[in-house]
């Protein structure tokens, strides 16, 4: 079990080489959700995620003969970057193994960041029994993402910053995949503060700590894709299970879409980038999933990398879900003019068709009639349900696919 003792001696460790995340106050999600919101950005460290303080805290107390046999990692991303980073700024050898399907662009910074990648298996689990079976067979030392007491010293030195940050603190919202992060945060906040609630947020598709709490001990949940990879722990760990049943008050868990939403809103109205992972704990804000009324609450945006790829998609998703990008299927006359008319009326409610796909033989179109499907931008619910009952109005059938 890790001590404030433990955490504080951490910050000595790696303060000189992490940076101080900002913990800016947000006016505009104190206004959403009632309470008094403080964003701590960990999404702009170097490696842009908060996993660097523990890989560094564990690198920093290897012996000399460790450092020199080097380091394995197994990680989907961000610990993988924080490994590789910090390994190579002291001539450390660092071989990470990455799932196969982890995002190109944590692939890509890994290997960028100095440290030799090998992609093996489908998931975590597989590049984890790999990265073992290397350790052991080079005699390198073993670096865990989380399950680690130095690892998670590391992450708690997050919760000392918060308390000189924000004096008046009430509560700390964290997202959790194996609980090093909340676990280190909780350790150090609770420890000097008990009076302020710590809330852990996990994906409702791999709830491994909040199954581990519930049944009293850390046990393997079914796998689960999830666009919170960088929190899709199916087990937590041994390490950390313990220190989160101690301090943490309450755990609760955001959907996908969800998250989508929060990723969307950090992007668009705090100009803040934060990958899934990052998003959850503002999702479970925002859903109004927790118990906290009226507190000074710090939300952890504990990480920053993202595919573009996906973000383009959860981008599409979150303006689907707002109302502000629809596609509707339309019944009119297969004669000249027809869509003529048809887009007149769009284009009357202020409505921008970005696309549009014609079906003369789609299944209950009469002889005569043609479908369209077309692709809007618009400026919101309201506007849609105007535009809807103006079709509606002139004649038009009409019915939502998007």
């Amino acid at each position: 079990m890790i001590t404030l003792a433990d955490i504080q001696a951490a910050r000595e460790r790696i303060q000189s080489s992490v940076y101080l995340s900002p913990c800016p106050h947000s006016v505009m999600l104190s206004s959403l959700t009632g309470q008094e919101i403080y964003l701590k950005l960990e999404n702009l460290q170097m490696t842009g995620s908060f996993k660097e303080r523990g890989a560094l805290n564990r690198i920093a107390l290897l012996t000399p003969e460790e450092a020199s046999r080097g380091v394995v990692a197994a990680s989907a991303g961000n610990h993988a970057q924080g490994v590789s980073y910090h390994a190579t700024a002291r001539g450390i050898r660092a071989i990470i193994v990455m799932p196969l399907p982890t995002p190109l662009v944590k692939v890509t910074a890994t290997r960028q960041f100095g440290a030799e990648v090998i992609l093996h298996g489908a998931n975590y689990d597989e590049a984890y029994a790999e990265a073992r079976r290397l350790c052991s067979e080079a005699n390198m030392t073993f670096i865990h993402a989380f399950d680690d007491p130095a690892v998670m010293a590391g992450q708690g030195t997050i919760g000392l910053e918060l308390l000189e940050q924000i004096p008046q603190l009430e509560a700390v919202v964290v997202p959790i995949g194996g609980g090093g992060l909340i676990g280190g945060i909780a350790c150090a906040v609770k420890e000097t503060r008990p009076d302020i609630r710590v809330i852990g947020v996990q994906t409702s598709r791999l709830p491994s700590m909040a199954t581990a709490l519930r049944e009293g001990h850390p046990t393997t949940i079914d796998a689960a894709t999830t666009i919170a990879d960088g929190i899709a722990v199916r087990r937590a760990g041994d390490h950390t299970f313990p220190v989160v049943e101690k301090y943490v008050d309450e755990i609760v868990t955001v959907d996908e879409d969800e998250i989508s939403s929060a990723i969307l809103m950090l992007l668009e109205r705090e100009k803040t980038l934060a990958e899934g992972a990052g998003a959850t704990a503002l999702a479970a804000l925002l859903q109004h999933r927790t118990s906290l009324k009226s507190k000074h609450t710090a939300v952890l945006v504990c990480g920053g990398n993202i595919d573009v790829t996906l973000l383009a998609r959860i981008i599409e998703r979150g303006l689907v879900q707002d109302g502000r990008l629809i596609m509707l299927r339309i019944h009119l006359l297969d004669k000249p003019g027809a869509l003529a008319d048809l887009t007149r009326l769009i284009a009357k409610h202020r409505a921008n068709i970005v696309n549009t796909l014609y079906n003369r033989a789609y299944y209950g179109v009469n002889l005569g009639d043609t479908v369209i499907d077309i692709t809007m931008e618009t400026r919101g619910r309201l506007q849609v349900e105007e535009l809807l009952d103006a079709l509606t109005a002139e004649g038009y059938r009409h019915s939502r696919v998007l």
